[in-house]
C-alpha cells in the first residue's frame, strides 16, 4: 500500500492505493525542463556548470536527440540568468548559436541537407536521377509591403506647439 496525501492537515482525505494507478498519475504530471535543475551558489561553479551544459547541448543537438537538447537549454537559460550580462560572454554567445540549430530542425532547409544525406553518393547503376523542379523559390517568398496610407493634406498648426509666433502659422 501507497500512502498518497503528503499533506499534514489531519483531516485530509488519505487514500491508499496498491500502485495500479501510477500510470495514470504519472500522465498528469508536467514534463520537467532544465530550470527546475539546482544551480549552483557560487559564481565559478555556474561557469562551470554552464559550459557543461553547453556541451551537451551541442552534442544532443548534433545527434538529433531533441528532448534531450531542449532540456539541456532550458538549463543553460537558468544558468545564463543566475549569472550577471558582463560574466561568460563566450558561453553565451555559444549558447546563441545552439539555440538557432536547435530552432531550424524542423526548417525546410534541414529536411533537404536531411534529404541530401539520405541518398547515397554513388550509384552501382549508371542512370542518373532527373532534377527536378526547385521548389525552394517557392517555399520562401518575400510577404508584401502593406500599402501605404494616404493620409492627405495635413497642415501642423506650429504656433500651438510653441514653434512659431502666434500670427504666423503654416496652413490654408
Amino acid at each position: 500500500m501507497v500512502r498518497r496525501s503528503q499533506s499534514s492537515n489531519p483531516r485530509s482525505v488519505v487514500v491508499l492505493t496498491s500502485g495500479t494507478d501510477w500510470g495514470t498519475r504519472a500522465a498528469v504530471q508536467r514534463r520537467s525542463s532544465g530550470a527546475e535543475s539546482p544551480i549552483p551558489k557560487r559564481q565559478p561553479a555556474k561557469i562551470k556548470a554552464l559550459q557543461q551544459t553547453i556541451g551537451v547541448a551541442g552534442s544532443a543537438i548534433k545527434r538529433k536527440r531533441w528532448h534531450e537538447a531542449r532540456y539541456a537549454l532550458s538549463r543553460a537559460r537558468a544558468l545564463t540568468n543566475a549569472l550577471p550580462t558582463n560574466v561568460a560572454v563566450q558561453e553565451r554567445e555559444k549558447l546563441s548559436a545552439l539555440r538557432k540549430k536547435y530552432a531550424a530542425r524542423n526548417t525546410p532547409a534541414a529536411r533537404s541537407v536531411k534529404q541530401a544525406q539520405a541518398t547515397p553518393a554513388g550509384r552501382a547503376g549508371g542512370k542518373k536521377p532527373t532534377p527536378k523542379k526547385s521548389t525552394a523559390k517557392n517555399a520562401v517568398q518575400k510577404p508584401k509591403p502593406a500599402p501605404i496610407r494616404d493620409l492627405g493634406d495635413r497642415f501642423i498648426d506650429r504656433a500651438a506647439l510653441g514653434y512659431a509666433p502666434a500670427g504666423k502659422t503654416n496652413g490654408p
